[in-house]
């Protein structure tokens, strides 16, 4: 069998990682290799190259993905669907690696129903919000640039006695801010999967400030759409000149952390060795409680993932 990868939907930092391993430990199997770029729209437009040791020198250490990604509306369509088969089989690929989150998963499920093709999904978003896998590739480098960022906000905020509001990604889980909030002992986090007891914590608030606190760093989670609101009330309410700072997709990008090339390269090779030795694929690798391994597509895409009640107790969202 000749063998693919491909990136589809958001980048993550930990691409380029899984990208070189995908071909040294492809070719160590004695398998051929190719690269889909620019994702399912370049699987539409047959942009496929075999792939070589040159390709992926010196790309450990860079964010992004060589081999670019993208979002396809055309590939909801089935003549688009086709016509990717269509390129697949011009170069015998039966076995494709997706690096990609639930919506490239969803895919690419639709696609093996109606095609023979053998897929293992890794997990790659820097959300972490893959049901079943604790860990998605990407998350640990996302969340040093959001404590890089928090710790020289913090800076600042203390220097002039203001409160700052920090908004991260994270449009339907909150992953992201939880665990920042967390490591940088943010005063306040908001994400989507809790309320806010904002009288609650008007009242422990300005007992801290008329006590002599000087500054309060907020967390929040963009898909909360609270940015603004929490703003206005750190300002109005709390009364703390208040700014906001949005990081934005720099939390997509730089260096991969150490942890996210090491789980890069465990993810592709469990991949690989399970396209290879199994006819029954279609699968998404997870790593869960300190152990790898594969899951039904299936159950990825009928689940909905949810944050751990831990996670959420330590931050102080629940009772």
């Amino acid at each position: 069998m000749a063998l693919a990868i491909m990136c589809s939907g958001g980048d993550a930092p930990g691409m380029n990682p899984a990208i070189k391993k995908f071909v040294d430990y492809a070719f160590k199997r004695g398998q051929k290799h190719y690269f889909i770029h620019h994702g399912l729209e370049g699987m539409i437009d047959g942009e496929i190259t075999e792939a070589s040791h040159s390709d992926v020198a010196g790309i450990l250490h860079r964010g992004g993905a060589i081999i670019r990604s993208s979002r396809s509306k055309r590939f909801f369509e089935y003549e688009y669907r086709k016509q990717a088969f269509e390129n697949l089989k011009k170069y015998d690929i039966t076995g494709l690696v997706v690096l990609g989150g639930d919506g490239s998963f969803r895919a690419m499920q639709r696609f093996s129903e109606e095609f023979p093709l053998n897929f293992v999904g890794i997990p790659t978003t820097i959300d972490n919000d893959i049901y079943g896998t604790d860990y998605c590739l990407g998350v640990d480098t996302a969340l040093n640039v959001i404590r890089d960022a928090l710790d020289k906000i913090r800076d600042t905020a203390s220097t002039f006695d203001r409160a700052f509001v920090v908004e991260v990604m994270g449009r339907e889980c909150g992953y992201l801010a939880v665990v920042s909030a967390l490591a940088s002992g943010a005063e306040i986090c908001i994400i989507p999967e809790a309320d806010f007891n904002i009288k609650v914590a008007e009242k422990q608030l300005l007992e801290e400030v008329a006590g002599g606190r000087g500054y309060i760093l907020a967390v929040v989670a963009e898909g909360t759409g609270k940015t603004a609101e929490i703003a206005e009330w750190l300002e109005s309410t709390i009364g703390l000149e208040t700014r906001v700072s949005i990081l934005g997709h720099i939390q997509r990008g730089g260096n991969p952390t150490v942890t996210d090339r090491l789980m890069a390269f465990e993810f592709v090779i469990h991949a690989i060795d399970h396209l290879l030795h199994s006819r029954d694929a279609n699968k998404v690798v997870y790593y869960r409680d300190g152990a790898y391994g594969l899951m039904e597509i299936d159950d990825v895409v009928s689940h909905t993932y949810t944050i751990d009640s831990e996670l959420l107790s330590a931050i102080n969202l629940i009772d």
